[in-house]
């Protein structure tokens, strides 16, 4: 309706009728050199509406009269091209069909098609200039002034890495937004065949080895990268502009640019996900779908960060219920204000309360049936629960053991415990009742729930991640504090990270423990640095101060434990492990530990987590705390 609305629709139409007309009179008058006998004239004017109505119909087919010729491109002109060719062959075959070309000049019909192209392209080519004009309105002296003073100098002067065609579409949007903020002065490439060019009158420098001197005969303050640009070649742009003592911005995406969805102006700063250069996750989404679609499905920890962008991930798959289980006030009605109002989903129910409660979880269990469980809630920051370790137990072994048993006496499909890098060869608290968490898991298996478990390291920018903590720190001008000179962790994004545990549950067969490809372990100290540089900052000028381990820290962190075997799984960024390690079940051991865990007994708890995970080597500098 808006489009037979459209005013311009109709401007257009009788616009190019008109033009397609006075093709057809061009066309008549070169041939007869503009004296017409009266019989030709006739001729003429019986065979115009056939001339104009059909190159207008065959424009109209080929979708001429749905864009806006302010934005005519070269596409344009090879769609006009076709429509005007068989337009042409069309009314060829009318007059032969109505007139066998008794009397038709033949040389009419190689003119008229000709001026109607080159009056259809000129017209579309000169709306589209006057609405650049109109955008620039001093651009148009350009043509009479001297380069140097036709170069805007408003806005921040900055610099595009990469002169390729997405560089050169990239350009061209941010030179036509009148009010961008940004003042282009040139492109830095590597390609020696585009170094000394020039593309939309911006001149190409190279290679980004020299940017140092590029910055400063630009006087450039920014380098803008593209949405493309990660990993390696980010790094090494990085590097260059940390020499250079300028800013780094990342633009957007350019499909999403040219498509409306954002901006040019929406550049945000380059974040430390971005050097990771991480492959994008490819997930067999119809496996997903067979076993979330129409299921009802819990989240424990739904308002954590892992639990949260379950539920993200989740609705994707339209599951029939969403059951959300927290202990968090905030968290839970932060991620069901999300649900409802960002993303319009309602089949969901809140459950506030904590996964140790036996008669909250039956209750949950009985009122919802849940057929796919996700257990996302634990406790984990290494030295505060080094200092509670009754919590550990509380909430990471009891808390698990009771959402656990409840989906084996209820017959849920599957059940996807969400492990941890930290209980492999355990050295804190933390590690070791995620560990026996996942001993305990093996003990629920022969019944009709698949219970499965995924171990991964940690997670950019979830609840507890050090990367907070730099970003603080560096605001407030230093130090950077890190525990070590050589410590190193695995990291991985949020939505990766939450992509492969929901691809996961699909490979699960029953008993297994899915580790997560975490890439390369990165030095905690250059991660530091790489967020001093992205803050805008000078690496020499914010200190870096080594605190020592914290208690129950190690140097580094393992995916496999020993006695497990690594397996293939068909996806390339997941591992099985076979593991000869008998369950944990219902023993004195394990009542032991709850004892120990109730009396706040520090060293009790420590000791039957030695019992029961032989492996688990307390860190000597464990600082006893708490109680």
């Amino acid at each position: 309706m808006n489009f037979w609305c459209n005013k311009n629709l109709y401007l257009m139409l009788l616009g190019e009728s008109g033009l397609f007309a006075l093709a057809l009179i061009l066309a008549y008058g070169l041939r007869f050199e503009f004296e017409i006998s009266p019989e030709f004239f006739l001729q003429m004017l019986r065979m115009m509406p056939a001339a104009v109505g059909l190159k207008v119909a065959f424009f109209w087919v080929s979708g001429l009269y749905r864009g806006m010729w302010r934005y005519t491109g070269l596409s344009d002109l090879w769609k006009i091209g076709r429509a005007v060719f068989m337009a042409e062959i069309t009314l060829v075959l009318y007059v032969a069909f109505t007139a066998h070309f008794q009397g038709h000049p033949r040389s009419v019909f190689i003119l008229d098609p000709l001026l109607a192209f080159v009056f259809a392209c000129g017209a579309r080519v000169l709306i589209r200039s006057l609405y650049e004009i109109s955008s620039h309105p001093g651009d148009w002296l350009s043509a009479f002034l001297p380069e140097r003073l036709c170069t805007p100098v408003s806005g921040i002067r900055a610099l595009i890495v990469g002169a390729d065609a997405d560089g050169a579409r990239i350009a061209k949007e941010i030179l036509d937004v009148r009010d961008s903020g940004l003042c282009l002065v040139g492109f830095v490439d590597d390609d020696p065949a585009r170094i000394g060019r020039k593309i939309h009158d911006l001149p190409v420098y190279g290679p980004l080895a020299t940017l140092v001197g590029v910055a400063a005969m630009t006087r450039a303050e920014e380098v803008l990268v593209n949405a493309g640009q990660t990993g390696g070649r980010l790094r090494q742009v990085l590097d260059a502009c940390e020499a250079a003592q300028i800013r780094i911005k990342k633009l957007p995406a350019l499909k999403d640019i040219v498509s409306g969805k954002v901006s040019v102006k929406a550049l945000r700063d380059v974040r430390y996900e971005d050097l990771l250069g991480r492959e994008e996750v490819h997930m067999d989404e119809e496996e997903i779908k067979g076993y979330l679609q129409s299921k009802v499905v819990l989240v424990t920890g739904a308002g954590g960060s892992i639990g949260s962008e379950l539920c993200r991930q989740i609705i994707r798959f339209e599951p029939r219920m969403l059951v959300l289980f927290d202990a968090g006030e905030e968290n839970l009605y932060s991620i069901e204000m999300e649900l409802l109002h960002q993303r319009g989903f309602t089949r969901y129910i809140t459950v506030l309360g904590q996964v140790q409660d036996a008669a909250l979880v039956e209750s949950v269990f009985q009122t919802h049936q849940p057929q796919v469980v996700f257990h996302a809630a634990a406790y984990k920051h290494v030295p505060m629960l080094e200092c509670n370790p009754w919590q550990a137990v509380t909430n990471n072994i009891v808390g698990s053991r009771t959402v656990m048993e409840a989906s084996a006496r209820h017959g849920v499909q599957r059940f996807v415990l969400v492990s941890t890098d930290k209980a492999v060869r355990p050295t804190n608290v933390m590690g070791a009742s995620k560990r026996v968490a996942e001993l305990l898991m093996h003990g629920f298996q022969g019944g009709k729930t698949t219970f499965m478990a995924v171990r991964f390291g940690n997670v950019l920018g979830s609840s507890g991640s050090v990367i907070p903590l730099f970003r603080s720190q560096i605001e407030r001008g230093g130090p950077v504090t890190v525990t070590h000179p050589e410590v190193t962790r695995y990291f991985m994004t949020i939505p990766e990270a939450v992509q492969l545990i929901v691809q996961a549950g699909a490979l699960g067969r029953g008993g297994e423990i899915f580790v997560l490809m975490m890439g390369k372990p990165v030095r905690i100290a250059d991660l530091a640095r790489d967020l001093i540089i992205l803050s805008g900052k000078d690496p020499a000028e914010i200190e870096i101060k080594f605190t020592g381990l914290r208690p129950g820290e190690k140097l580094y962190e393992e995916l496999i434990t020993a006695g497990e075997d690594v397996l293939e799984t068909g996806h390339d960024k997941i591992m099985v492990l076979r593991s000869g390690r008998d369950a944990v079940g219902q023993d004195e051991t394990l009542d032991a530990l709850f004892e120990a865990a109730r009396h706040f007994d520090v060293d009790g708890v420590r000791r039957e987590l030695e019992t029961l995970v032989p492996e688990y080597s307390p860190a000597v500098d464990a600082n006893p705390g708490g109680a």
